[in-house]
């Protein structure tokens, strides 16, 4: 689960949204995952600036089956090049991969369970 860390979320494009709310949704969506068998592993992003370099090196640990990139990253279009950039990673990176959209902190299960 790739996406961004709640500490630097821009919360005026998400009403109602705080990081308190954000980061109990991605830890529930998490556990539901690690409930269903999976095994979870966030990848936070801080800036764009480092985002690639921080998947890379989330990538580089491990074998992915399937690498989800969220909603936060994805539909904000703020973010465009650091989603395509992301996307690129992961093509180099886990070619053997599924990518995988949620379309907000509460649907992981459901993107994984796509490509699973």
């Amino acid at each position: 689960m790739v996406g961004w860390h709640p500490s630097v979320v821009d919360y005026s494009k998400w009403p109602g949204l705080t990081p308190e709310k954000l980061e109990t949704a991605l830890r529930a969506d998490e556990r539901k995952l690690n409930d269903l068998g999976y095994d979870v592993t966030l990848g936070f992003i801080y800036s764009g600036d480092s985002a690639t370099e921080q998947l890379e090196a989330t990538l580089n640990e491990s074998a992915f089956d399937v690498v989800m990139i969220g909603a936060g990253v994805r539909k904000d279009d703020d973010h465009f090049l650091v989603f395509e950039r992301l996307v690129n990673v992961v093509h180099e990176h886990a070619p053997g991969a599924r990518i995988a959209f949620n379309t907000g902190p509460t649907d992981s299960d459901a993107a994984v369970q796509r490509w699973v």
